[in-house]
């Protein structure tokens, strides 16, 4: 930044970009109204993205590549503020017409015998759902034969493998299109069928963090109220 920016951002630190960095399994679901937030709320803060793991946002942050990053809890503290964002429960995606399709809720225990489509290695929600069902992770790296072809790269991948019949899977419920929820069976839903967990559902809970020495606080203030601005459907906005 130039001498002349810097003094910019001094007098108004919300003039300049706002680095941002968000994990693979929320930005698809978020980016897009929170962008448009953004333009329409702080037009002289630009976010610059960046998608990617926890662990490599992480490191970003602590190398000053990166101002800002929505992650999911848990992950190594690294002594960062955190402001919590939103719980998100997490919902079963079975074919449409699979035996598990027409139930109202479902248990973990209910699915164990199924073959789960999981994120690969790095992914924290595969982290997230290996918790929920323990069981899967006998579908680990180190496991041997076909199930290893079952771990997909993207949410988006995954559910086009359930749809394709090959398993079911576990998802966040902010990838779950609204129709959908709490469940459906309409063909028209790329053959995807979306079933919710018994009660208590697992969860994941979203948060913003950034450098505690991040000197720019009125910009993180005003990022956290485009994300509470959004229309997340399904998710428990949290107070910060």
């Amino acid at each position: 930044a130039s001498i002349k920016e810097i003094a910019k951002r001094g007098k108004d630190p919300l003039a300049g970009p706002l680095r941002l960095g968000v994990i693979y399994t929320v930005a698809p679901y978020l980016l897009p109204e929170l962008v448009r937030n953004v333009i329409k709320r702080t037009p002289q803060m630009p976010l610059l993205l960046q998608e990617n793991f926890t662990v490599r946002l992480l490191e970003m942050l602590r190398t000053g590549e990166l101002d800002a990053a929505i992650l999911a809890e848990p992950f190594p503290d690294q002594g960062l503020a955190v402001s919590p964002l939103y719980d998100e429960p997490f919902l079963i995606a079975v074919p449409r017409g699979h035996r598990l399709a027409g139930c109202k809720a479902l248990s973990s225990e209910a699915i164990r015998d199924e073959t789960m489509l999981l994120l690969g290695t790095g992914h924290c929600f595969r982290d997230h759902v290996l918790d929920v069902c323990p069981e899967f992770a006998r579908f680990s790296p180190s496991s041997e034969g076909i199930r290893k072809s079952f771990e997909g790269s993207s949410l988006e991948t995954i559910k086009q493998m359930v749809a394709s019949g090959m398993g079911i899977t576990v998802v966040p419920k902010l990838s779950v299109p609204q129709q959908n929820v709490p469940h459906a069976a309409d063909p028209s839903t790329d053959h995807v069928c979306y079933v919710p967990f018994t009660d208590p559902p697992p969860t994941r809970r979203v948060v913003l963090v950034w450098r505690k020495s991040f000197t720019r606080h009125e910009a993180i203030v005003a990022l956290r109220q485009a994300i509470m601005d959004c229309n997340l459907h399904g998710v428990t906005m949290l107070a910060s």
